[in-house]
């Protein structure tokens, strides 16, 4: 959902990850940052930079949310839009496909 130049920029601070320290093992660092700028999005939607390279922030991760209620981004067990896998259990395989999403209480 990012295009490589925002991937780069994370992978280049990971020490100052949005608040915390993401450090990685430098082979770590250059197996990861190769393969998001193989993968990172090439599609128009993805070409976008936004705000300090922020998935949540991208037009189309709001487009996809803009249904949402701001109250379901509160409740504790979802804690915020980056908290992917509160909603969508197969997060950590990359599956963010609607039918699977489960808003949780």
């Amino acid at each position: 959902m990012l295009p490589s130049r925002s991937w780069l920029r994370l992978m280049n601070n990971l020490p100052h990850h949005y608040g915390t320290d993401a450090s990685l093992d430098a082979a770590t660092v250059k197996g990861l940052a190769g393969w998001l700028t193989e993968n990172a999005g090439t599609y128009r939607a993805a070409r976008e930079m936004p705000p300090e390279d922020c998935i949540t922030r991208t037009g189309c991760f709001i487009r996809k949310h803009d249904e949402i209620p701001s109250s379901i981004w509160l409740r504790p067990v979802v804690k915020s839009a980056a908290h992917c896998t509160a909603c969508h259990p197969r997060a950590d395989q990359g599956d963010f496909n609607e039918h699977h999403v489960r808003i949780r209480r």
